[in-house]
């Protein structure tokens, strides 16, 4: 069932062209990704969706009655005191409101029966315990919390709760894993996987695009390109596509020189066939000199010499109130330690660093800074540009160049380059620049200040994906010490080598390796605990059941105990069986993510990856039944 036809729809803003000509379907149960860089029309193109914004050419046909769901980047929350004002302020809640007063004031009348049919059209008869459930996995406690105190990102996860309550026909979702945790970040995954969801969204999180995504749509120059596939399909197609366009280009540059030793030896007076072959020559040279942007950014930038003393936290605590942040914290950074902080909102992450940048005093202990220490920190806020400055200006204000290795040097312009800013946006107004690319320039300044110890606190929200793997060729060079605080678990998985998992009360777990490693250690961990709950609960009901039931024969009793103990052997080598194909399977994406790979390798990759998924599912049901049988038990 087609719910939405994008039909050569155009889009430009003064003489910059958007995109052209645009045309796909979303179809039930479609899970499609849109992917370009920063300005290229992302956000545009799902405002158009929409209908909050208008076409140049062309047109979108909405199927009757479908309804759309939009999680923008930026929602209004001024017109709302409470949580309950905000979220029940749609058409399903206010059905259900209606049903209540028609309950409580004319149960007997024709309304009320209207009413009833109503909660059953849209399920509405448990609305409100599945707004509870899902505004706590959110974050979102109390229904009657204000709004106007909250923060920007408690903000976009009541947008993003309320959006998914009201349960549309199409959930159309703007960057939705900015500003949760990577327990949300998870459970959003789960949420969305559910076939009956048709969806389509702007993401960076290439774990998200990985285990989610039917189909990816790619906006390079202006143009759409659609893939039939995950994000490890994407990248296969997409590095054939450039191999192809390599081809051709190679060919027109071929045909071109034959042209132009064509033209040089004819006389200024041609035939009308001469003349339709010099005509002609304007779309070879134009083929000819179309450019493929498949660079990569490898700078090895010449940082500052650190000395022994680097950073120190000798027992340091912090509490505000009763919420304990740090307790008795100690630790010694080492030269290029590459430190990934994770953890849940509100357990300290960006406490710890506030302190580290000395923008808060410790309440007990202390942190001790070497003299050779110089800090670049890119912090949520972000940075505030002057109207009217040239895109060019704001860098060269901070450095003309900045020194590589074996004395070298790369300029501000040409560094802008290698951010995706071509020469023809160095002379922009930077408030002309969208969302994204502010953010893009700002890291950049960071970066120009040739800092050895970099704090990046959420540096891929509002980034494209081509920005982040940039920032993550800088940093596997990067010389320096790194701390990063994100919710992108790829850039965890690529930048970091070790983990401070921030597990709430003051404790900080130091893990050595990377995200993926915390989530083995964090779900052994769960599992190990469920197991002892359900074995301790099992040991009582097994004892009430000998003790006080006289209808348990103790032979049945023996024999059903035995068949749980083999079981659970099995469910217990079965679990350390998916561990390991977990592993071997991110290990398989990574690879795939490298792009020095041949369009070989990417398929053979391929296989090697659908073959171990169909494994690991297998595996998994296997589990998923003993799992059954033991809580039966």
């Amino acid at each position: 069932m087609n719910y939405v036809s994008i039909e050569n729809i155009s889009k430009s803003f003064g003489i910059k062209i958007l995109f052209e000509e645009v045309t796909f379907g979303i179809d039930k149960g479609d899970k499609i990704a849109l992917v370009a860089k920063n300005g290229t029309g992302k956000s545009t193109l799902l405002k158009i969706i929409k209908g909050i914004e208008t076409p140049d050419t062309g047109q979108v046909i909405m199927r009757n009655d479908t309804t759309i769901g939009f999680l923008d980047q930026a929602d209004s929350f001024e017109k709302y005191e409470t949580i309950k004002d905000y979220i029940f302020d749609s058409p399903k809640f206010q059905i259900v409101q209606q049903y209540e007063e028609l309950a409580m004031n004319a149960p007997e009348s024709n309304e009320f029966q209207d009413a009833m049919e109503e909660m059953n059209r849209i399920g509405g008869w448990d609305a409100e315990q599945q707004a509870q459930k899902i505004l706590s996995v959110l974050g979102h406690h109390d229904f009657e919390r204000s709004v106007k105190k909250m923060s920007g990102g408690e903000h976009k996860r009541l947008a993003l709760a309320k959006v998914l309550l009201n349960e549309p026909d199409v959930l159309i979702l703007d960057e939705p894993t900015n500003h949760l945790d990577l327990d949300m970040i998870e459970w959003l995954e789960e949420y969305l996987s559910q076939k009956n969801l048709t969806l389509f969204m702007v993401t960076h999180d290439r774990y998200f695009l990985e285990s989610i995504c039917s189909d990816i749509i790619e906006l390079d120059g202006g143009v759409c390109y659609k893939y039939k596939g995950n994000y490890s399909y994407y990248l296969e197609k997409r590095a054939e596509r450039f191999a192809s366009d390599q081809v051709t280009i190679d060919k027109a540059k071929n045909l071109m020189k034959k042209e132009l030793e064509w033209l040089r030896r004819q006389p200024k007076a041609r035939g009308t066939k001469q003349k339709a072959r010099v005509d002609a020559f304007d779309g070879i040279k134009e083929a000819a000199t179309k450019k493929i942007d498949n660079s990569k950014l490898e700078l090895k930038v010449l940082s500052t010499r650190l000395g022994t003393k680097i950073l120190e936290f000798h027992n340091v605590s912090k509490s505000f109130g009763d919420n304990v942040m740090l307790d008795k914290f100690s630790y010694n950074f080492k030269k290029n330690e590459k430190i990934g902080i994770v953890g849940k909102n509100g357990v300290g992450k960006t406490t710890f660093i506030n302190m580290i940048m000395s923008e808060l005093e410790p309440d007990a202990g202390k942190i001790v800074t070497g003299d050779t220490v110089k800090f670049g920190y890119y912090n949520q806020k972000g940075m505030t540009f002057k109207d009217g400055k040239k895109v060019i200006d704001i860098v060269k204000d901070i450095a003309e160049a900045i020194p590589l290795e074996k004395g070298k040097s790369i300029t501000a312009a040409q560094l802008l380059e290698k951010f995706f800013f071509p020469k023809s946006m160095h002379y922009q107004h930077v408030e002309l620049l969208s969302g994204g690319e502010k953010k893009r320039l700002y890291l950049l300044t960071i970066l120009l200040e040739n800092p050895n110890f970099l704090i990046l606190d959420e540096p891929t929200n509002d980034l494209d994906i081509y920005t982040i793997q940039a920032l993550e060729n800088f940093l596997d060079l990067f010389q320096g010490c790194l701390i990063v605080i994100s919710h992108d678990r790829y850039f965890i998985d690529k930048v970091c080598d070790h983990i401070f998992y921030f597990k709430g009360e003051g404790k900080i777990k130091d893990i050595l390796g990377n995200y993926t490693k915390y989530r083995e250690l964090l779900m052994a961990d769960n599992e190990r605990n469920r197991i002892v709950k359900r074995e301790e609960k099992g040991d009582k009901a097994d004892k009430y059941d000998i003790s006080e039931s006289k209808a348990v024969d103790k032979k049945d009793y023996k024999t059903k105990s035995v068949i749980s103990n083999n079981k659970r052997k099995e469910f217990m080598k079965l679990e350390d069986q998916i561990a390991k194909l977990e592993v071997k399977k991110k290990e398989l994406a990574n690879k795939m993510y490298q792009e020095e790979l041949t369009t070989e390798e990417l398929a053979d990759l391929g296989t090697q990856l659908e073959n171990l998924t169909k494994e690991l599912d297998e595996k998994t049901m296997a589990w998923m039944e003993i799992a059954e049988l033991m809580e039966g038990d």
